[in-house]
C-alpha cells in the first residue's frame, strides 16, 4: 500500500503543478541585442484572479556619489526611505508626477519614509551632484521581473490566461512608450515572448559635479 499510495501522492501533485505555465521573455533594442535592466511587467487581461503583495519598504543608499540601487520597482502602497552613506551632503528630490518630494540629507542621515501613492516613471536626481540618477518603477501589475544580461526575464507558475505583457527602461526613447505584447499561457507550457525598445544612448557624465554643500 505504501508504494501505491505515495506514486498517488506524486501523480496528483504533479497535476496541480501541471496546472501552471509560464512566461520567457526576450527584450532586445532596435539592433536585436539584448537589453540588461529592463522591468518586464505582466498582467491577465479581462480580469481574473491575481496576487496582491503586501506593502513593503525600499532601501535607497546614496553612496561614492551613486544611488544604490538605481533602479528600484514599486506597488502603490510602498515606502521608500533614502539614506546617505556618504561623508557629503545630497539633495535628493524629484519632480516626476508620480512622486514629488525633496530631502536635504547630511552624512549618515536618513530620510523619513516616503509612501508611494501613484503609478508611474519616478526620476530621482541630487541637486549637489549632477550625475546622480535613479529610477522608481512604480506599478500595479501582479508580476514583475528585471531582465539579466541576456534580455531575458522568466514568469513561472501562472495561471493560465490570456495576458498583457510590458517592458520599460530608463533609457527608453520618450514618446515611444511601453511596448506591449499579448500572450496565452497554457496549462504546464512555457511560452516565448519578444518585445524590441527603442533606446536612447547611455547619458555622459557632466564633470560639474559639487562636492561640498
Amino acid at each position: 500500500m505504501g508504494p501505491v499510495w505515495l506514486a498517488a501522492l506524486m501523480a496528483v501533485s504533479g497535476g496541480a503543478a501541471g496546472k501552471d505555465g509560464a512566461l520567457e521573455v526576450h527584450v532586445a533594442d532596435a539592433r536585436g541585442a539584448p537589453v540588461a535592466d529592463a522591468i518586464v511587467s505582466v498582467r491577465l487581461r479581462g480580469g481574473g484572479v491575481a496576487p496582491v503583495p503586501a506593502p513593503s519598504r525600499h532601501t535607497i543608499d546614496q553612496k561614492n556619489l551613486a544611488f544604490t540601487p538605481s533602479l528600484e520597482v514599486a506597488r502603490p502602497g510602498d515606502e521608500v526611505v533614502f539614506r546617505n552613506s556618504d561623508g557629503t551632503r545630497h539633495h535628493v528630490y524629484s519632480f516626476s508626477p508620480a512622486a514629488k518630494f525633496e530631502f536635504v540629507l547630511a552624512p549618515r542621515d536618513s530620510s523619513p519614509p516616503l509612501r508611494l501613492q501613484r503609478t508611474g516613471v519616478v526620476a530621482v536626481g541630487c541637486n549637489i551632484h549632477d550625475s546622480m540618477i535613479a529610477w522608481l518603477y512604480v506599478t500595479d501589475a501582479p508580476w514583475t521581473a528585471r531582465t539579466g544580461a541576456d534580455g531575458r526575464a522568466s514568469f513561472d507558475g501562472l495561471p493560465p490566461g490570456d495576458y498583457e505583457v510590458r517592458a520599460w527602461h530608463p533609457r527608453l526613447r520618450p514618446g515611444r512608450g511601453e511596448p506591449a505584447r499579448n500572450a496565452t499561457v497554457a496549462a504546464g507550457a512555457s511560452t516565448p515572448v519578444s518585445l524590441a525598445l527603442t533606446l536612447l544612448p547611455p547619458p555622459p557624465r557632466t564633470g560639474h559635479d559639487h562636492m561640498q554643500y
